[in-house]
């Protein structure tokens, strides 16, 4: 008991008098049999089953882990991880795959679907296992639930992590330890304990520490509590694997996460249930290496899942990005491991030495103000900080405090922080891994790794990197704006689009380059593996989810058949854009939404414009399209007399594409077409209940045709300024329809802006603002040139200098101390009898 006491106390504890915690926080009967449970079924070196506690990610852990291996010659290993990942174990182990690597498992059942990660790093402890039962020429198993509790969070659309450890740094004894100790986070009390005093203990005592630390953390929590997080069912199943394993093996090597090793070695007292093969089996499905049919989902129903190996980065792995589990600053306990490998006796040390001699370079490289005393100033308060808190070597810890020292000048402010978040990005580092070829390797995966290396794209490391393309100019560039349009589509969050031309909202279509922006990582894996279930390849699951999005749609809609097509000839789909040029034919005869097929003729238009970038080659079809388009949106005209006022805009701008498709393109047509057109306008005018921004829309048009004179435009508009309050308040509206399509009404016209001077003269205040929001919206249509001219002409009007209306306005405040000034001054020399002179009538 004594040893099992002081062997943790002396790692978790100052020395400062803080003996007696443990007594305090658990019964000594409690500590007894913890004690004696560890000497008898935990790490008895010459029993047949050992079991080596762990957290996940720990430098520590790992380098005592191969120690075992040396000391206890197992002759199987059996893993914390996924069952059904078992298969998997020789891609892991092959020399070809680098770490950081991780599983991707997947499932679907009745309730939705979701997805977990079991990532692994040089250093994590599953990992050293891995490679070690490998280069020893002995079997390592998996014995995880492939689903379980906390597998939910996933379903909720979050990235689940399966190695979480919250229960374990959340616990109340692990609070109590924090406080006592004056460790600010676990993860600072971990280190302290295990990372850097660990390296200087004898492996048993170092596993004994870890058992009782993670024991007295669990015990913490009820029964129910461990049931509820799914820890009791996941504690049955690797019992059962460790029976099997048992039952074929002489020595049994168990790794697990130390949260779990009292449950599997007293698990059946604990949960009030007997283990058996019904029950550890019915939360999931069997491994893929052991035999028996596949088991119900946790609901009852059968799950559908998939797991495969992927590729992972630190800044992925690194906890303070969101991961749930393990040890942060993961590039800067990779290089500890490193070092460690390479027998240096002060890795902790030496790691620290060289971040912060990259950290200088780094910032002085950015303009940052760091001198070299700066970081030897922050080296010695390294190692200053490790002896004031009794540690052999500075951490983590030592270090971000040295920086913030050192390199800080001054109070702590968002610019000011530079070195520190510049030394965390560090200490996450940015490499990301690699797997070996094999036979689970995701079709999808491999096709997107292929295209984008042949499209010189990097996906050898992380962070977001930036490629400019010229897909008009250079053959090499559109397959890669392809591509990139694909994975867009597919939602794999690889690429986002700076600049460039918008073929969906037909912006910026006058910009030939085209910026792109892109980060690859598990998360993109991800992504594509769940878009497996579209095709092999980025190309068919491209075509094959657009063709589910398309079907999804009524037959009728043509806009949408037309959007789909561009869509599908921007990604480079030229096979499906000839299965979607027949569904375009047959959904015109169909549609009878003006809007739509507006929206169907203005996305013809942009192919033909752009054919030769997105590949089209049968130009006949097209304008055959087009005009069928054309022709049918005529027709459909007389239909927007009671169109409601959202679709309006909308509307103005049909007719506008409508004017510009007769005007560009007539010469080629036969004339009947345009007849058609310049009829069904006629007939909208007529119409008595013709809204004013349709009706100022529709004028224009006809006045651009030579079907009406232009002054008709102002004599209309004049019936709105200089009508009823109703009528003026729909003039801005008028205007807007006017304006859209024949802005130079205005500009040639100045008995129009005096009318429109004269309405805004006359109108009371609470209609005039009324009418400014509609009335400024139409003015949105001229150039900065155009509305400089109007305001010359305004000016001219009102006989003033063009050069006053510059004058900036006066403020409000101002305006209420002259009114509270003027006042004071009335009040003044009505006391002395006095009359101000009255006010001016002169507008100047």
């Amino acid at each position: 008991m004594d040893r099992l006491t002081d062997s943790v106390e002396a790692e978790v504890l100052k020395e400062d008098g803080e003996a007696g915690l443990l007594r305090q926080q658990a019964p000594r009967e409690q500590l007894d049999e913890i004690d004696r449970l560890f000497a008898e079924k935990v790490f008895d070196l010459n029993g047949p089953v050992v079991h080596f506690p762990i957290r996940h990610h720990s430098p520590a852990c790992s380098r005592h882990l191969l120690k075992t291996f040396e000391a206890y010659r197992p002759d199987i290993v059996l893993i914390e991880g996924p069952e059904s990942g078992t298969p998997l174990i020789p891609v892991l182990a092959d020399a070809a795959t680098q770490a950081p690597v991780s599983l991707y498992y997947g499932f679907e059942d009745e309730n939705g679907r979701g997805a977990c990660y079991y990532p692994l790093l040089d250093y994590s402890p599953e990992y050293a296992a891995i490679r070690a039962a490998a280069a020893r020429g002995i079997p390592a198993r998996f014995i995880d639930l492939d689903v379980r509790g906390r597998a939910e969070a996933a379903e909720e659309g979050g990235k689940a992590s399966a190695q979480d450890e919250a229960l374990l740094a959340g616990s109340a004894f692990i609070g109590r330890l924090c406080r006592s100790s004056g460790a600010r986070s676990f993860d600072e009390l971990w280190e302290r304990a295990f990372e850097v005093g660990g390296l200087r203990r004898e492996t048993p005592e170092f596993v004994r520490s870890v058992f009782a630390y993670c024991t007295l953390s669990r015990m913490t929590y009820s029964p129910e509590t461990l049931r509820s997080e799914g820890d009791l069912d996941r504690e049955a199943r690797m019992r059962a694997h460790i029976a099997e394993a048992r039952a074929q093996f002489g020595r049994v090597l168990v790794v697990t996460g130390g949260f779990h090793t009292y449950g599997l070695i007293v698990g059946e007292a604990e949960s009030g249930q007997a283990d058996s093969e019904e029950r550890s089996g019915a939360a999931c499905g069997r491994s893929a290496g052991s035999s028996g049919s596949p088991r119900p989902s946790r609901e009852g129903g059968h799950v559908r899942k998939s797991i495969y190996p992927m590729v992972y980065t630190f800044e992925e792995a690194d906890r303070l990005n969101g991961y749930a589990s393990g040890m942060p600053h993961v590039g800067y306990y990779d290089r500890v491991w490193t070092l460690l490998q390479g027998g240096e006796a002060s890795p902790y040390e030496r790691a620290g030495l060289e971040l912060l001699a990259r950290l200088g370079r780094d910032l002085r490289s950015e303009d940052e103000a760091a001198s070299t005393s700066d970081g030897i100033e922050a080296f010695a308060l390294l190692q200053g900080l490790a002896a004031l808190r009794g540690k052999s070597q500075g951490g983590a810890y030592e270090l971000t405090d040295a920086v913030t020292a050192a390199f800080i000048k001054g109070e702590r402010t968002r610019t000011s922080d530079k070195p520190l978040e510049k030394l965390l990005t560090l200490m996450t580092g940015d490499r990301i891994g690699s797997v070996a070829p094999n036979e689970f390797a995701v079709p999808i995966v491999e096709d997107f790794k292929a295209r984008a290396a042949a499209c010189r794209l990097n996906l050898r490391s992380t962070g977001r990197h930036r490629r400019i393309l010229e897909p008009y100019a250079k053959p090499a560039h559109r397959e890669a704006s392809r591509l990139l349009h694909c994975a867009e589509f597919l939602g794999t969050e690889f690429a986002r689009k700076e600049s460039g031309p918008d073929w969906a909202a037909r912006k910026d279509m006058n910009l030939v380059r085209e910026i792109w922006t892109y980060s690859y990582s598990s998360r993109v894996e991800a992504r594509l593996i769940e878009n497996s279930i579209y095709g092999g390849t980025v190309a068919a699951a491209a075509e094959a989810k657009l063709v589910e999005q398309l079907d999804a749609v009524p037959d009728h809609h043509s806009g949408e058949a037309a959007r789909r097509l561009l869509q599908a000839l921007t990604m480079g789909l030229e096979s499906l854009a000839a299965r979607l040029f027949e569904r375009l034919e047959n959904a015109l005869r169909r549609d009878g939404s003006f809007l739509s097929l507006c929206e169907t003729l203005d996305a013809l238009e942009r192919i033909l414009s752009h054919r030769r970038l997105l590949g089209v080659k049968d130009e006949v079809r097209l304008n055959r399209l087009a005009d069928e388009a054309y022709a049918a949106a005529v027709s459909r005209l007389p239909g927007l007399g009671g169109l409601h006022p959202d679709d309006q805009p909308k509307a103005v701008e049909g007719l506008k594409l409508l004017h510009m498709h007769a005007a560009e393109r007539g010469s080629r047509r036969d004339s009947g077409a345009d007849e058609q057109f310049r009829d069904r306008l006629g007939e909208l005018l007529a119409m008595p209940t013709l809204a004013p921004r349709l009706e100022g829309a529709a004028i224009a048009v006809l006045v651009r045709l030579g079907e009406r004179e232009s002054g008709e435009i102002a004599r209309r508009a004049r019936a709105y300024l200089l009508g009823t309050t109703d009528q003026a308040l729909k003039s801005a509206e008028y205007l807007q329809g006017v304006f859209a399509l024949a802005r130079d009404a205005l500009m040639q016209d100045d008995a129009l802006i005096a009318d429109l001077s004269l309405l805004l003269e006359r109108l009371p205040h609470e209609e005039f603002l009324r009418l400014l929001p509609e009335l400024r919206l139409a003015f949105t249509f001229f150039t900065p040139p155009e509305t400089s001219r109007i305001a010359t002409k305004v000016a001219a009007l009102h006989g003033i200098p063009a050069a006053r209306l510059e004058l900036p306005a006066v403020d409000e405040r101002t305006l209420l101390a002259a009114k509270r000034l003027d006042q004071a001054i009335r009040e003044e020399l009505a006391s002395w009898k006095l009359e101000p002179e009255p006010k001016s009538d002169s507008r100047a």
